[in-house]
């Protein structure tokens, strides 16, 4: 047994009497623990992992699209009335734009390939679609990355209108989401079934 499961078979929640575990996919500690514990063979682990697909799902690519519609039309707005200005974030609108449309190429794989082959135990192609999901999210990254630098670190100026506040909290929330949503796939439900930790 390695170091990290050793670590993580040391805070692993208890079954029920019924033997199964009744996790909230919300609870990603508790998730990691199982999945990293437990096969993707498993039944119980195809029970957790289907959850935690379902969180990523509901909690981050429907908010995602959602969101990005939203901090399209702000940035829109904020650089239509703002042109003149020289804090003005110049470029934001399309750059959210082409976020949009990438990252939902980027779900509508993990939607119609990859999670049903999760659902279904894995397989040989699986490691195959997770290194392309794991490239595309190194391209998020760096899309987040200039996303910083072009709303200053989503700061705006002291006199920023009401509308340009609105808009450089929802690009905060967008990072934030983003790499969080990341995170769940890359370190916990990924190397679940590529068969590494």
């Amino acid at each position: 047994m390695t170091e990290t499961q050793t670590a993580v078979l040391n805070r692993a929640p208890a079954p029920d009497a019924a033997g199964r575990f009744d996790l909230d996919p919300g609870d990603t500690r508790a998730v990691e623990t199982y999945l990293v514990l437990h096969a993707p063979g498993d039944l119980e682990a195809a029970r957790q992992a289907g959850a935690l697909i379902d969180h990523i799902l509901t909690r981050y690519h429907q908010v995602h699209m959602g969101d990005f519609p939203q901090a399209i039309a702000l940035a829109r707005k904020v650089e239509a009335v703002h042109v003149a200005d020289a804090e003005c974030p110049d470029g934001l609108a399309d750059h959210l734009a082409l976020m949009a449309d990438e990252l939902a190429g980027h779900q509508r794989k993990e939607e119609m390939a990859l999670f049903p082959m999760m659902r279904q135990g894995g397989g040989p192609m699986v490691r195959i679609a997770i290194a392309r999901m794991q490239a595309e999210h190194r391209d998020v990254v760096e899309q987040l990355t200039r996303l910083a630098v072009i709303t200053k670190d989503f700061t705006p100026p002291q006199e920023a209108c009401r509308t340009w506040r609105a808009l450089n909290q929802l690009c905060r929330k967008i990072d934030r989401e983003l790499r969080e949503h990341m995170r769940l796939e890359d370190a916990i439900l990924f190397p679940h079934f590529a068969g590494s930790v």
